[in-house]
């Protein structure tokens, strides 16, 4: 047994001493509440063993991801709310995307523009944009890079949003760079 071993079984067994000795001597003053308790963190600690033990499960449930596979495939899950979700870097800065199928350009948000090193202030917002809300004042950009996993490109055209809007789309003109985009029931396959 090596040093780092042997100190890892000192520490628990120091532990257990500490914590079975509390044990015994609180259950000849209390045994009834003392049980209780002791059933209570017994059950606490499966429930954080089990948790651990399923994260991987859990978190693509919960936190769905895009993946990039063999030959520079990029799939994306459906998220629970029904929509796909991509991360690219926009000139080097991770923005967060909603696959749009019935937007024409990639739109920024205000605030991912700038975040991307695009100065809003000074855009002329001449453009317009037809959505649900109405039509909205765009701006047209040039992206200098944009990275999709593996995936690179330059000189991408966008648009910034002048109007409150929570996530940026990627709209048709970025997804039909791809060669194949593939919609299923739960899965976005984009492959180049």
């Amino acid at each position: 047994m090596d040093t780092e071993n042997f100190a890892r079984l000192v520490y628990l067994a120091l532990l257990l001493v500490a914590v079975g000795g509390y044990f015994l001597i609180q259950i000849r003053h209390r045994p009834g509440e003392t049980v209780r308790q002791a059933a209570l963190w017994g059950l606490i600690f499966l429930g954080a063993l089990a948790a651990a033990g399923l994260w991987d499960d859990i978190k693509t449930t919960v936190l769905p991801r895009q993946a990039v596979l063999e030959g520079g495939r990029i799939e994306a899950p459906l998220a629970p709310d029904g929509h796909y979700y991509l991360t690219a870097a926009v000139n080097g800065v991770p923005v967060r995307f909603v696959v749009d199928t019935g937007a024409t350009d990639v739109v920024l948000t205000r605030r991912d523009a700038a975040r991307a090193g695009i100065d809003t202030a000074g855009l002329a917002y001449i453009g317009q944009a037809r959505t649900a809300n109405g039509v909205i004042p765009t701006a047209p950009v040039r992206i200098k890079s944009m990275e999709l996993g593996p995936i690179h490109d330059e000189n991408v055209r966008a648009v910034v949003n002048d109007s409150e809007m929570d996530t940026s789309l990627m709209g048709m003109t970025y997804l039909t760079r791809f060669a194949r985009v593939e919609l299923t029931r739960d899965r976005l396959i984009l492959e180049r």
